[in-house]
């Protein structure tokens, strides 16, 4: 594979060495009192009809040039905040220098120009909304920061849901092809004035894949003026240990050629409290034991990341892009110390357990990425072609020492052991999507084959003494092959007040599973549809109803598949799941906008046997297990309304309430498999206010609350509200060269609620504390042309969501 992506890049680069005669156009743009005027927009132009040549940006001392011209008779003109310079006639037959672009005053004196950032605006399409934030005041944010406050977004469970489903998020229609985590780390560093606009789409159309729920969409903003931009970027973060993030970016543009580079270094000391406890249940229904455990979990890591993305246009119709993605965190080292108090039914201790354990891990992900896009002669026609591999990696050992004391301290016994486990994925996937007009509507169709290879080793060493006792019975191999081929068309109709788009997609699904140890080989295979659509009409210009159907499915993530159990102690362990099946969702949305203003929106999913995490506690092994189940049937549906408006030209507000109900059947594996509904009436409420508090517009604060009343994580139920209170301030400095901003976050400390399972012979819950109260300070600076647009980009690989990573 190596040697076609050096000889693809050899390809790209191979037009860059032709050589033609052409010229040099250089000046300077000042004001009328022959101030310089940096960083002002120049554009070149044809004669006969005024269409755009090129674009540039003058330099901080107001200077100008276009290379690489040919011969002939353009018009210059240059732009500065709204104002305009006279066109100026030029014949190129050499290198012209044209002196200086004079710009006169118009309107405000350009030495005194107030800048107030527009508003947001919410638009609604047949298949999303739309959330332009574009030269806005929350476009000060970084891309994490409006993402999870995006209107219709709810930020729970460590993760951003969308109606109660996770959001899958994509960066200009290309999937982020990250773990969780990485995700919101490459966010974080991805500022938010690139950032043209927001996309919540709940049901994703036929040409996304039907895997996976609802879809957030990052649209970045596009700029045709060349040049040279970088910055370099820090925070600090202090809450119960500090938190350091370094980056460097760097972005190189000619007419032809555009190169992205980045790198990104976390080093990070994490902590989290988590306080549980267990009452167990007899066959009388009579507790007799209590058990109380505290969990400190202590994590070392030093992630990083590096992108390297190049753009060339071989000319107006065809064009090549490779991506590549670098992601490693080397020797992540975590730490666990347990303390369990196991009480009687008079809650008197009987005993104790003193639990240690530490996890060290080595994580790479590698991503390549080539898309070839071929835009035909008729308007509006394209092919696009694109290929990608994924490899991902992850070793671990863990090491654990359980210690039993009696009530008064004497020691009953002692359990040692350790676990090895590697893991190598493999993901292969080819795409070709064509788009054409047809008469008076549109037609889009493609095909995608995709193929991924998970091996997974587990070795499980009872320790004695000094010697490791490999325990075959707790060991395994695992193998897991899975190959999708699909295909796809959908039609969209505009017409007077109305859009309808409509889609079909098929896949053919052949999965393999191998279990050594349990000898064991599940095959699946099948052929589903996915049907979709939407239909968008305008009553008048204030007002419009949409209605939208989907059918989607879900498969397991490869790491639920293995048939592993990773402890906290011999009492408390996930196991995984080599039975797992798909799970085939329908979604119905019904929706309602006033003057882009307020928006109402009804939706209603039936989640067939969505995948959960459930947790049963074994009365008599006195035991807690986490397992990835099918549920046997799983229902959701709500109102949202959204309020987006300007309460006055320096304060947007937008205010998102969601009124939902949740539920979910499963099978209580330890109350003899009856089948146990849970289920939820909730609220969520998010208020987001964004301010400019100085004249110039360089000067912004936000304030969010958040609050959700109750939710269901698998078996559990969030048994008490969680409330948010979060503001920051952003501070940009020389011309917006350097940018200071200060955060506070979880100010009223209850964010983190309790979970509870109860029901039949169960009855456990936990809360878990991670570092949500902090409060950090970040500092970016820009160098070179700043102003200029980028190309930052991401892969669409559903594939690679798939893989989790580690909590």
């Amino acid at each position: 594979m190596r040697p076609n992506y050096f000889a693809g890049i050899f390809f790209l680069l191979l037009p860059l060495l032709l050589f033609s005669q052409t010229h040099k156009i250089s000046g300077f743009v000042k004001s009328n009192k022959s101030s310089p005027l940096p960083f002002a927009n120049v554009f070149l132009l044809n004669i006969p009809d005024s269409s755009l040549v090129k674009g540039s940006s003058a330099d901080e001392n107001g200077y100008f040039v276009f290379t690489d011209i040919p011969k002939g008779i353009y018009l210059v003109k240059a732009g500065y905040f709204g104002s305009e310079t006279v066109p100026i006639a030029i014949d190129v037959s050499k290198d012209v220098s044209i002196g200086a672009l004079i710009m006169e005053k118009t309107g405000e004196t350009l030495d005194e120009v107030t800048v107030v950032a527009k508003q947001p605006t919410l638009e609604r399409k047949p298949d999303r909304i739309v959330f332009n934030v574009e030269n806005t005041a929350v476009s000060q944010s970084s891309s994490w920061d409006i993402i999870r406050n995006t209107p219709g977004v709810i930020n729970a469970q460590n993760g951003l849901q969308i109606r109660g489903q996770e959001a899958t998020i994509y960066l200009n229609d290309r999937k982020i092809q990250l773990t969780s985590d990485e995700v919101q780390s490459f966010l974080e560093g991805l500022s938010g004035e690139n950032i043209k606009s927001i996309e919540v789409i709940p049901n994703p159309p036929a040409r996304y894949e039907a895997e996976g729920g609802p879809i957030l969409n990052i649209t970045t903003s596009k700029n045709i003026t060349p040049g040279y931009k970088g910055s370099v970027n820090g925070n600090y973060a202090q809450a119960i240990f500090p938190k350091y993030s370094f980056g460097t970016s760097h972005y190189y543009k000619t007419e032809k050629l555009s190169l992205f580079g980045n790198y990104t270094i976390n080093p990070r000391k994490d902590f989290q409290n988590t306080n549980s406890d267990i009452f167990f249940i007899d066959a009388n229904n009579t507790n007799f034991a209590f058990w109380e455990t505290d969990l400190e979990k202590t994590t070392r890591s030093l992630a990083q990341n590096a992108n390297v993305i190049v753009d060339y246009r071989i000319d107006d119709k065809n064009n090549l892009n490779f991506t590549s993605y670098l992601g490693f965190s080397p020797n992540k080292r975590t730490s666990n110390t347990v303390a369990t108090e196991m009480r009687n039914a008079s809650r008197q201790i009987d005993s104790t357990l003193a639990t240690t354990s530490s996890i060290v891990n080595d994580n790479l992900n590698l991503g390549l990425d080539a898309t070839y896009e071929h835009r035909f002669k008729k308007e509006g026609s394209q092919l696009i072609v694109n290929v990608h591999y994924t490899k991902y990696t992850d070793d671990g050992e863990q090491t654990v020492a359980s210690r039993y004391s009696n009530a008064v301290g004497n020691s009953l016994s002692s359990l040692d052991f350790s676990t090895v486990s590697d893991q190598e994925i493999d993901i292969f996937t080819g795409q070709l999507d064509v788009v054409s007009p047809l008469g008076k509507a549109s037609l889009e169709t493609g095909a995608k084959i995709s193929s991924i290879t998970s091996l997974n080793t587990y070795d499980f060493f009872d320790i004695e003494g000094n010697q490791s006792i490999l325990n075959t019975s707790l060991s395994d191999n695992f193998e897991y092959n899975e190959q999708v081929y699909a295909g796809y068309v959908s039609l969209l109709r505009n017409w007077d007040k109305w859009a309808v788009k409509v889609g079909l997609r098929g896949e053919q699904t052949d999965v393999k599973g191998v279990s050594l140890a349990l000898n064991t080989i599940n095959n699946q295979n099948y052929f589903e549809l996915f049907p979709s659509f939407y239909l968008l009409h305008n009553v008048d210009d204030e007002s419009s109803f949409s209605f939208d159907y989907s059918r989607k499915l879900k498969r397991p993530n490869y790491q639920d598949l293995n048939p592993f159990r990773l402890f906290l102690n011999e009492n408390d362990f996930n196991e995984g799941n080599p039975d797992l099946r798909p799970n085939f969702s329908h979604n119905f949305n019904l929706n309602y906008a006033l003057k882009s203003t307020y928006f109402f929106d009804f939706y209603y999913r039936d989640n067939g046997e969505y995948i959960s995490t459930l947790s049963f506690q074994d009365n008599e092994s006195q035991t807690l297990k986490q397992v990835q189940q099918n549920v046997d049937e799983s229902i959701s549906y709500g109102l949202d309304f959204t309020v987006s408006t300007s309460v006055s030209k320096i304060w947007y507000l937008y205010a998102y309430t969601s009124l939902f109900y949740e539920s979910e059947t499963f099978l209580a594996l330890e109350s003899n498999d009856q089948l146990v509904k849970n289920e939820v009436e909730g609220v969520y409420v998010s208020l987001n206010n964004y301010i400019t508090l100085s004249k110039d517009g360089t000067f912004n604060g936000e304030i969010n609350l958040n609050y959700l009343s109750t939710f269901i994580a698998g078996s559990y139920v969030q048994s008490d509200p969680s409330t948010v209170l979060n503001i920051g301030l952003k501070k940009s400095l020389w011309n917006k060269r350097a940018v200071v901003s200060l955060t506070a976050e979880d100010l009223l400390g209850r964010a983190n609620p309790r979970y509870t399972s109860r029901y039949l012979n169960q009855d456990n819950s936990y809360r878990p504390v991670p570092e949500t109260q902090f409060v950090r300070l970040g500092f970016k600076y820009n160098f070179g042309n700043f102003k200029l647009g980028d190309n930052e980009r991401a892969f669409e690989k559903k594939e690679r969501d798939r893989l989790k990573s580690d909590d």
